[in-house]
């Protein structure tokens, strides 16, 4: 009776743990959406130049 009544909750619990969980297609689309900017990518130079300043501040201060 004990088992039953045990069961039962950890099958409900299941269910609402599963269904309050947000569609992945619509997670993956609002990240894109906070990704875009109006700016144009960064070129390869203002990358390395970006890895170089974080490499003085990390090592040399």
């Amino acid at each position: 009776m004990y088992r039953l009544a045990l069961l039962s909750a950890i099958i409900d619990s299941l269910q609402n743990t599963l269904s309050s969980q947000p569609n992945r297609k619509v997670l993956i689309k609002q990240m894109r959406g906070l990704l875009k900017t109006d700016q144009p990518s960064p070129t390869d130079a203002q990358v390395e130049e970006m890895l170089q300043e974080r490499r003085v501040e990390k090592y040399l201060q």
